[in-house]
């Protein structure tokens, strides 16, 4: 991995920068591939170990075009993300500007408000980075790819019936809107894996999705 760099917040005190984004989602988890966190609120190993990494399709931070930027977050919780005490590592792309990175920093810290980034790092119990780094991803629906060199790799595969062996399309859909996304397509992973500091796992063949949501911290 290259050379890890310091990011600052951009933000201060008191003010918030108005954002919004609208990324290519890639995300999977421990869970077996119908993740019962969607349905229960509660992993089905205990646990939740993830990885969810994004590319801003279009969108800003402030006066700052945020297209194209990168990131990856891993993540550890002895339970479900809902009660907190999650070891959490922040990867933005090394290509990324300063300004864009401070920006997507900001975003994904929860700092600058809007959901669901401001909910979830009430959950966070410890944040490595951000961390600059080289993000390779390959964004094709429920095939796409990110890695870290040396660092993470998770590799989507559709969903194969289990008669017939052909790829099938499944989704889970919220009609009123979901917290993270409101339609995933599911998939599962053939190689999904982190090895950072506290943050180790390897999960192949578990929850997979591929989504394509808007944040904001505007109305």
């Amino acid at each position: 991995m290259g050379q890890a760099t310091a990011v600052s917040d951009s933000s201060a005190p008191g003010v918030r920068t108005p954002w919004r984004i609208n990324v290519h989602n890639v995300e999977a988890c421990n869970c077996s591939p119908g993740c019962n966190c969607q349905f229960t609120g509660f992993p089905d190993k205990g646990g939740c170990e993830a990885l969810i990494g994004g590319q801003v399709q279009e969108g800003n931070f402030g006066d700052v075009s945020l297209a194209g930027v990168r990131y990856v977050i891993a993540f550890i919780y002895p339970k479900a993300i809902h009660q907190g005490g999650g070891s959490v590592a922040l990867f933005i792309d090394e290509r990324a500007t300063r300004e864009q990175a401070e920006g997507i920093a900001t975003i994904l810290s929860g700092k600058a408000g809007g959901m669901p980034f401001e909910a979830l790092a009430g959950t966070f119990g410890s944040v490595d980075g951000p961390i600059r780094a080289p993000i390779e991803m390959t964004l094709a629906g429920t095939r796409s790819t990110f890695r870290i060199p040396g660092v993470l790799e998770l590799t989507q595969t559709p969903l194969r019936d289990a008669v017939s062996g052909q790829e099938k399309s499944v989704q889970i859909v919220y009609p009123n809107g979901g917290f993270f996304w409101n339609v995933g397509n599911v998939a599962t992973t053939a190689a999904m894996q982190c090895d950072y500091g506290l943050i180790r796992f390897r999960h192949p063949g578990g929850f997979a999705s591929y989504s394509t949501p808007t944040w904001s911290n505007q109305a």
